[in-house]
């Protein structure tokens, strides 16, 4: 029998991080006198749950396609319990089975509850979670991978947890989405990065594969300094106050990053930029607090 321990480094919790930065900014749009923390705290573990699926769901079918085999980068440096064996191919796919119904569960009672744009916007985020890895159309094969990881993270997640709060849509949660959503899709471009020529032995299509090694660092480099640019010019211009200006305090995590890029990246290459959209949604999150509050 795993130990709890194991099953929990199996969902990766580390990358939750995302899950709960994209959810909580979303709902801090629509703070205010009927801000519903029972929702927001529903729709924060429903999206845990989903994407603790997902990864469970994206290591089963890359160890099953031997994607993730005992010389790959990511198995080498990453607490990996199917890879290292220990945990089985049809307990990984049942715990995520259980979490996607979790998951399912709670984005079908609040679509029942606060409106049917719920439920597409779960619906898309499942199913692109899903077929990052799976069958018939891996999207993560075929240079799609960092297109879904931004759409999760930034537009659908944002999107939803601001929806649950206020039912309707807002364009500015869609514009801060933007620059969010695309730094957490650099965690997995990194991680490609470091990956090419094993990606390319496999015969792996990822965007650094399709594109070239320096496009690849190019786009990583340039979409960090994009990130900070719309940052700065929606907090003077707009629809985000100057208090968003605190998201500069994370330049300094993104030097060395765009610095990494330029060499060999290193085994941890991901977890680094992890820091950095970390740091910046945590301080986009006080920002819009401070906003609401003072």
């Amino acid at each position: 029998m795993p130990k709890p321990a194991t099953w929990f480094l199996a969902t990766r919790p580390w990358s939750f991080t995302m899950s709960a930065i994209s959810v909580s900014v979303g709902a801090a749009f629509a703070a205010g006198p009927g801000f519903r923390w029972d929702l927001f705290l529903l729709t924060l573990l429903g999206m845990v749950a989903l994407h603790g699926a997902s990864n469970l769901a994206n290591d089963y079918f890359d160890v099953k396609n031997k994607v993730d085999a005992p010389d790959a980068p990511t198995v080498r440096y990453r607490p990996h319990p199917l890879a290292h064996r220990e945990l089985g191919l049809n307990q990984v796919l049942a715990m995520s089975a259980a979490l996607y119904a979790l998951g399912a569960g709670i984005g079908l009672w609040l679509a029942a509850t606060r409106g049917w744009p719920v439920l597409a916007i779960g619906l898309a985020g499942v199913l692109t979670g899903l077929f990052y890895t799976a069958p018939p159309l891996p999207l993560k094969y075929r240079a799609a991978g960092e297109v879904l990881v931004f759409l999760i993270w930034g537009p659908l997640a944002m999107l939803g947890a601001y929806y649950v709060q206020a039912q309707r849509f807002s364009p500015a949660v869609l514009l801060v989405s933007v620059p969010f959503g695309a730094l957490v899709s650099l965690v997995l471009l990194a991680n490609n990065i470091r990956d090419t020529a094993h990606d390319r032995r496999q015969g792996i299509r990822t965007l650094p594969v399709v594109l070239g090694e320096a496009r690849g660092r190019l786009l990583f480099a340039g979409l960090i300094w994009l990130a900070f640019f719309s940052m700065t010019l929606m907090s003077i211009l707009g629809p985000l106050s100057p208090w968003s200006l605190l998201v500069l305090l994370a330049v300094p995590l993104a030097m060395p990053l765009t610095a990494m890029v330029k060499g060999d990246c290193p085994d941890d290459a991901d977890a680094r930029t992890a820091k950095l959209d970390t740091a910046f949604g945590v301080l986009l999150l006080v920002s819009l607090v401070l906003d609401k509050t003072l």
